[in-house]
């Protein structure tokens, strides 16, 4: 009688996860589908871009120049530079971005501030705010202080635009046990003294979370550099993209080539951070 109950048992656990992986790789495929073309169109001659039917080959792979599309995009066309230029932009304003945050976070959390509560509401506001709202001010912003063209544009306007790492820094900070606090203060640490030894170090993964989702989005940045810089060896990877599609023509396969580059470090980023990414937002509460 129990032998004939588990059977069935096993066999509705077995089809439940059959069709669950199903799922799964069907999503992931459709998931994966544009990023695979996009390589597979990297490898491949302009002349091949448009065959009918669509050719799945990589057609220059079995050439003399299998990279000769890479090697155009890295030493013909500056994307070195705009390489370097996305990178720096990125890096500094994330590293702003963390700094901000991580000070406001903490003093909503663990401070005790009249009429907190409402201006954590505000700054959470802010995050309903699109960007094309408020960037002729800004614009106007940089003009006066004289940082159109300059990199200062893009880095420190993105020190104030945290309201996502705020909320997640702020929720990671009030999910820390007070008694950390309360010995340090005993032992005469100062609050600020308290938030720097003490609980930032604790906040590690949050802290890695909002430095690379806040990196990801200064690297994919495309308004506020269209915008602000002008000099060719300002661009940044957004734009040194654009510049393979012109009013006549597009260079389709250079255009793949330079996405999949502009790809690569925030795909090994991530690889490299995902065990304190998951670890932030966990911790944080921010889930779904």
């Amino acid at each position: 009688m129990s032998d004939a109950m588990v059977m069935p048992s096993s066999r509705r656990k077995t089809a439940t996860l059959v069709m669950l992986y199903t799922v799964l790789v069907g999503y992931s495929l459709i998931t994966l589908a544009p990023f695979i073309w996009m390589l597979i169109t990297s490898f491949k001659a302009p002349s091949d871009v448009f065959k009918i039917p669509p050719s799945f080959v990589p057609t220059m792979l079995f050439t003399d120049e299998p990279f000769a599309n890479y090697t155009e995009v890295w030493t013909k066309r500056s994307f070195v530079t705009f390489f370097l230029n996305s990178a720096w932009v990125a890096f500094m304003a994330s590293l702003g971005q963390v700094f901000a945050t991580s000070l406001a976070g903490y003093a909503f959390a663990r401070l005790e501030l009249p009429g907190k509560n409402v201006l954590f509401a505000v700054v959470l506001a802010t995050a309903f705010v699109p960007v094309e709202v408020t960037i002729i001010p800004e614009f106007l912003i940089m003009r006066w202080l004289g940082w159109i063209d300059t990199f200062a544009s893009l880095i420190v306007p993105s020190f104030l635009v945290g309201a996502f790492g705020t909320f997640m820094l702020r929720e990671y900070f009030a999910s820390l046990p007070r008694d950390y606090g309360d010995a340090a203060y005993v032992d005469g640490a100062s609050p600020f003294q308290i938030f720097y030894m003490v609980y930032l170090p604790l906040a590690q993964p949050a802290l890695v979370s909002v430095f690379v989702i806040a990196f990801i989005n200064n690297w994919n940045e495309l308004l506020r550099p269209l915008l602000f810089l002008n000099s060719p060896d300002k661009l940044t990877v957004p734009l040194g993209l654009m510049s393979f599609v012109n009013q006549y023509e597009a260079s389709w396969t250079l255009l793949m080539a330079g996405s999949v580059i502009s790809t690569v470090p925030l795909i090994l980023i991530y690889i490299l951070t995902q065990r304190y990414i998951l670890q932030g937002f966990v911790g944080g509460g921010v889930k779904g």
